[in-house]
């Protein structure tokens, strides 16, 4: 690759913020002002790029502003979104990026979750006749506690003010939970006088609540960084009622419909005050000059209404001339995206917006060739509507089945557009398609939340196991298990002291509380084990309170099995034939999948008839370095019952060459196998 690559030292930089200057100002509990934050180097780890647009610099002007430590395309980050703004600020992007959109949660008190199932006929594993899912996984948790929620949120807000540029707009969606709450978070740190907008988009019909009106609206709140920010108006067609009734009168010849739109200033104008072929000026003024009502009349579009002293002029405004009505902050014709089907908008995600919905944010708000940001990528709406409309984009998220979902998608929607006959240039493209700024995108990493994610995976797998029912509302306890409370300690790391002085903080914070304590953990250090018996020593007796009970998942002997993890295996066979790499993928198991299938058939153990029902996605690189994976081949099947093709040909590189075969399964977790050839 031609470009040098970002910061690689393992020392982390410290990036500077600027302090938030506007009114009025929230408090909360361990409000903290962001001076600065700690910046962390990204690791590369794949590359698609399917016509090789990044091996040479890019000379177009739209790309001279780019930082020169990231490659010339698309940007897709898996971390902290927090930790990924930093290190954009850090490497070049400060005041770069022309429209942030951001669909964060919503403080909503909801588990949002991604339905999966496997591949196939039905898009389920048959078994015995009866179809069963994997279940679902947990995307993040909408849970908070309000103080951390307005924390995490200003912090962001702080960081993406940074990154915009001082023309650039910044789209906020949230709904009724926190709407109030966000809009004065935004006040503070863009300023009450950069507010532009609170748009009102009708997501879903309407329907009953037996203690309320029911809602069918969310809010999207629009804030500009400077005093002129980028804006392109926007029309929307008109409605049959509004063509009927308003453009009623016809032409007898041509038989063009117009109506008559009025020629009178709604304020004075004393400079308009002019007599027009007799007709006397209005009261007000007219609502033109003279030398444009003479082009009016000469072009055969002035009318005269009205007899006598009440005549006036109107002019002639053509239906098939008409742009629509201008786009205001009420938006009803973008309908919600519904049920979970399959194609561009089926729903992977329960919080995913629908294309259009983005298709207007951007083309309203930027222009070919722009950045795009958002931070809460999810299922990859924003950047895959940015790759259609011609627009660079950068996208993160801490989920790293949202980073794989993301990427596979942005791998289709340019695939699309080379076989359309795209070009990585600025024009505006034939009818209503625009050429793409780049053909192609990196994936990086900033810091390794692997472990985060899996443990927001394995705390709801690991409830169900055990029996916990979950509170929703306690900021410390995950729930109950008969009497006593449950704490799921993080899975990163086996259970120590310092997780057992937290515990006794909090129960010393509840006096009140005299519930034993369930603590569910996976490993325990020697230290623990005798701080928890020295803890029951002082707590014998049948009245004794705040007792410490602990479920270790390796060792229990009631649910010692669960998460042990036995990862996914491929049998393969690589060989050069006739100046071509052929790949024959000829197994594939993923233990997961079988066993949490085991765990909701019962007795009846799962038979999968066909390996490729496990697989979500093939990918190959045929000149794997060991570290960073370029994708030549991307086998993504476009619709949940189809399967991947699992043999495949490419053109092979001259020389000995190492082959890496990336196999991802319907739960996110990846096989990577190299062959020597």
């Amino acid at each position: 690759m031609a470009t040098t690559k970002p910061r690689a030292s393992s020392t982390p930089a410290t990036v500077k913020v600027t302090a938030a200057k506007g009114r009025p100002m929230l408090t909360w509990v361990g409000k903290r002002p962001l001076t600065q934050v700690t910046a962390f180097p990204a690791q590369h780890v794949e590359t698609f790029d399917p016509t090789g647009e990044l091996e040479k610099p890019r000379t177009e002007e739209v790309w001279s502003d780019w930082p020169p430590g990231y490659p010339q395309g698309g940007l897709l980050f898996h971390g902290d979104n927090k930790e990924v703004l930093a290190h954009l600020l850090a490497n070049g992007f400060r005041g770069k990026v022309n429209l942030i959109y951001i669909d964060p949660p919503f403080d909503s008190g909801a588990d949002y979750v991604r339905r999966v199932s496997l591949r196939g006929a039905t898009g389920t594993a048959k078994l015995d006749g009866e179809g069963y899912t994997l279940g679902e996984q947990i995307q993040y948790t909408d849970i908070w506690a309000n103080d951390n929620y307005l924390q995490f949120m200003y912090e962001r807000l702080l960081l993406l003010k940074e990154l915009l540029a001082e023309t650039g707009t910044i789209y906020l969606h949230c709904d009724s939970n926190r709407n109030y709450l966000l809009r004065a978070l935004l006040d503070e740190a863009f300023g009450t006088t950069n507010f532009l907008s609170e748009i009102a988009w009708r997501r879903s019909d309407s329907h009953n609540d037996a203690r309320r009106f029911g809602v069918v609206h969310d809010t999207i709140l629009v804030y500009s960084k400077g005093d002129n920010p980028a804006f392109n108006r926007l029309f929307v067609p008109l409605s049959k009622k509004t063509r009927e009734t308003w453009y009623r009168h016809r032409e007898p010849q041509s038989g063009r419909r117009y109506n008559l739109g009025n020629l009178v200033s709604p304020h004075p104008r004393p400079n308009l005050m002019y007599e027009w072929n007799g007709i006397q000026p209005p009261a007000m003024g007219w609502r033109i000059s003279k030398q444009r009502m003479e082009a009016l009349d000469q072009a055969g579009l002035l009318m005269v209404v009205g007899k006598g002293s009440n005549q006036t002029l109107k002019v002639k405004q053509y239906l098939d001339e008409s742009k629509g009505r201008l786009l205001t902050t009420w938006w009803d014709d973008i309908s919600q995206i519904r049920g979970y089907g399959t194609g561009a908008e089926a729903p992977d995600f329960p919080t995913r917006k629908p294309e259009g919905l983005l298709r207007r944010i951007i083309e309203a708000s930027s222009d070919p060739g722009d950045t795009v940001l958002d931070c809460f990528i999810g299922s990859g709406t924003t950047a895959a509507v940015a790759q259609k409309l011609g627009r660079r984009w950068i996208g993160c998220d801490i989920n790293k089945g949202a980073a794989q979902t993301t990427g596979k998608r942005l791998q289709q929607v340019i695939e699309e557009q080379i076989a359309a006959g795209a070009q990585t240039s600025l024009g505006t493209g034939e009818g209503d398609r625009l050429d793409p700024s780049q053909l192609s995108f990196t994936t990086w990493r900033v810091n390794d939340y692997d472990l985060a994610i899996q443990h927001n995976e394995a705390v709801n797998l690991a409830c169900e196991h055990i029996g916990v029912q979950r509170m929703r509302t306690d900021p410390y306890f995950d729930g109950t298990l008969g009497a006593n409370l449950v704490k799921i300690v993080p899975f990163d790391h086996p259970l120590s002291p310092v997780d057992l002085e937290d515990l006794k903080r909090e129960l010393d914070s509840r006096p009140e509380e005299d519930r034993s304590v369930t603590l569910v953990c996976l490993g325990i250090e020697m230290a623990a084990r005798t701080w928890v018996e020295d803890w029951n020593r002082l707590r014998r007796g049948k009245n004794a309170v705040n007792r410490v009970e602990v479920i270790e998942l390796r060792s229990d002997p009631k649910y010692g099995k669960f998460l042990r993890h036995e990862p996914a295996r491929a049998r393969l066979a690589v060989a050069r034939r006739d100046g071509k790499l052929v790949v024959d993928i000829e197994d594939f198991v993923s233990p997961t999948i079988v066993e949490r299938l085991a765990q909701q058939t019962g007795v009846v153990r799962p038979k999968i008839e066909d390996w490729r029902a496990m697989v979500d996605s093939v990918m190959i690189d045929t000149s794997y370095d060991g570290q960073v994976f370029n994708v030549a081949l991307s086998d993504v099947p476009e619709r949940k019952q189809d399967l991947v093709s699992g043999r495949y040909e490419l053109p092979a590189p001259r020389g000995k060459t190492t082959v890496a075969v990336k196999i991802t399964d319907m739960l996110g977790e990846e096989v990577i196998e190299t062959f020597g050839v």
